[in-house]
């Protein structure tokens, strides 16, 4: 409902409803509306009080969540004063939560009505008809609104948009005067005039309201420039030149009469003189970098256009990043140019580089720099890089991603470890449901290699929480319980999904066929691990000896001892293996 709708009401009915039944009322400020003239009903003394005590007894209800007794009660209270605006402002609290909006519609308005000079209700009703589309009325409510709360500027805003929905634009203008009056002419209000000006297609008047707005501020250079960028637009350009030049002798470093001076060149075609001020503004370091960077990407798209010689560009872009940098922005630029321009590597990485140096908790730099190293096998530079920004950039989580994956793969699995965990206890309910997955993936193996199986177990089902289906971890989480013939059940139902996913993936085809193997079902897992070893284009040692292992359990020894001497050639050279093969039997490890 509309928050606590009955405490509102009963303060409202407070102070509308007296022992004499006499009413507040501020129509005489309200325009012609015949409705608001309903001869009122006064109430006897016996009425007024069974009126306040049924209405407060539904408040009452309300707030023990007996919605229906407390409607009951209001439809009660209508019958005792059909023109008591709060009831009907409280039943279309009621409708409205009943999606039967005509009638919350209707019991709003008769609030409305009955209660004129009640603000609650002409914006609830207002509010209303807004979201119903109905501008029409919506207008209607909110000039009431107004009419009843002079000084209240949110509402001729709203107003506002609402002509405009309209285009009423006669009344908008009125409306700003309204605006102007209670918080003095700005820059705001002079340029939405000049819009409705333009719109109207009244040059002379859009004119004369930015002219306003420069003469009430003749120290403000700003408003000069917005007058020759005005003059420029309008085709007037020694007009505009010569603001522009009255700005810059009074303030050479204007930014904004520089900008403009570049568009005036330009659309007078001096070409030339625009390039010079473009690089001079490109150079200094009283530039904003957002300007500098706007500028850069013009310099680049023009120059594309052109053709797409770099030699210029690349010159430009070095000037630039000669002087000091406050921020990386040029630098982002300037690597993005070069990968346009497909530049070598290391080339783009020195630039990264630079970036860093300057922004350090940069994250989009570091992590094509970290990007970078990752596929040149650099580990130890992504290590060095990754463990600052852990500093840096504590909460993203690419860095501790980086960081582990590059320990591990230097064989460093307590350091990697380390760097998993640091970097889940960044995890939130915003985090990347796959990257968090992979995560708990890659520490659930680092914990099975160090034989810590239960770590590594509660390591996959958090993976699996986040990804269901991640396949390499329902693969490894149902082999690794195999190995250790626990839950047989469940590594088949995670190793099913697997071969379901992907059918001749020899990796998964094993691993299924030695859950059915452990679970005695050798018959069928001898039909997987054919399978698997039609799928398996790198003879692995250890596919191949499943193979002998399930073989041997389905009697056909001979073809059995064949697997494992293959798996021993393909370098399984285990113990095991060579007992079996020697004593043509299979052997547990």
């Amino acid at each position: 409902m509309w928050g606590v709708v009955m405490t509102a009401v009963a303060v409202v009915m407070t102070s509308c409803v007296s022992t004499k039944g006499g009413r507040t009322s501020r129509s005489t400020l309200l325009p012609p509306h015949s409705s608001l003239h309903t001869p009122r009903t006064p109430l006897s003394f016996n009425d007024s009080q069974r009126l306040k005590y049924f209405f407060f007894e539904a408040q009452n209800l309300q707030d023990q969540g007996k919605f229906a007794a407390a409607f009951d009660l209001l439809k009660h209270c209508e019958t005792i004063d059909p023109q008591a605006a709060e009831v009907y402002y409280a039943q279309a609290a009621y409708y409205a939560e009943l999606n039967n909006d005509s009638m919350a519609l209707a019991c709003m308005k008769k609030a409305a009505d009955l209660n004129p000079g009640n603000d609650t209700y002409l914006e609830r009703l207002a509010i209303t008809h807004v979201n119903s589309r109905q501008f029409d009325e919506a207008v209607k409510a909110y000039e009431r609104l107004y009419a009843n709360n002079k000084d209240r500027i949110d509402v001729l805003d709203i107003l506002l948009q609402l002509y405009n929905q309209q285009k009423d634009y006669k009344k908008m203008l009125s409306t700003l005067e309204l605006v102007e009056a209670l918080e003095g002419s700005n820059e705001r209000l002079a340029l939405s005039k000049m819009r409705i000006y333009s719109v109207l297609g009244q040059p002379d008047k859009e004119y004369e309201t930015l002219k306003d707005l420069s003469d009430s501020h003749p120290n403000d250079m700003n408003y000069h420039v917005m007058m020759g960028n005005w003059l420029l637009q309008n085709g007037k350009e020694d007009e505009a030149l010569e603001q522009y030049k009255q700005v810059l002798e009074e303030e050479p470093g204007h930014i904004g009469a520089k900008m403009s001076m570049l568009d005036y060149y330009r659309s007078t075609g001096a070409d030339s003189l625009a390039q010079e001020i473009q690089e001079e503004m490109l150079i200094s370091q009283n530039t904003p970098i957002d300007d500098k960077v706007t500028l850069m990407r013009q310099v680049v798209a023009d120059n594309e256009q052109a053709g797409g010689d770099s030699t210029q560009v690349l010159a430009l872009f070095n000037r630039i990043l000669a002087e000091p940098q406050k921020n990386a922005d040029m630098y982002e630029l300037y690597v993005a140019y070069m990968k346009l321009k497909e530049m070598p590597e290391e080339s783009i990485n020195t630039v990264l580089a630079k970036a860093l140096e300057v922004a350090p908790d940069n994250v989009g730099a570091r992590l094509q720099l970290v990007q970078s190293k990752w596929m040149g096998q650099d580990y130890n530079a992504v290590i060095d890089l990754c463990e600052p920004a852990t500093e840096y950039n504590p909460d993203e989580m690419a860095f501790y991603y980086f960081l582990g994956l590059a320990h591990f793969q230097k064989d460093e699995r307590d350091k990697a470890l380390d760097a998993f965990r640091r970097g889940v206890s960044q995890i939130n309910e915003e985090s990347n449901p796959d990257f968090v997955s992979d995560f708990y993936a890659i520490m659930g193996q680092i914990l099975h290699d160090k034989g810590l199986d239960d770590e590594a177990f509660a390591a996959y089902d958090s993976s699996l929480q986040w990804k269901d289906d991640n396949i390499e971890v329902l693969n490894n989480y149902a082999y690794y319980l195999s190995e250790r013939g626990e839950r047989l059940q469940k590594a088949e139902q995670m190793s099913y999904r697997t071969i379901k996913a992907e059918p001749t993936n020899s990796t998964f085809l094993d691993t299924y066929a030695w859950i059915l193997f452990m679970q005695e079902r050798y018959e069928e897992a001898k039909i997987y691990i054919d399978q698997a070893l039609q799928n398996d284009s790198t003879v692995s040692g250890v596919i191949i000896e499943h193979a002998g292992d399930i073989y041997a359990m389905n009697k056909d020894m001979q073809q059995a001892v064949d697997y494992w001497k293959q798996a021993q050639k393909a370098g399984n050279d285990s113990k095991v293996l060579i007992r079996k093969i020697r004593q043509r039997k299979y052997l547990k490890k």
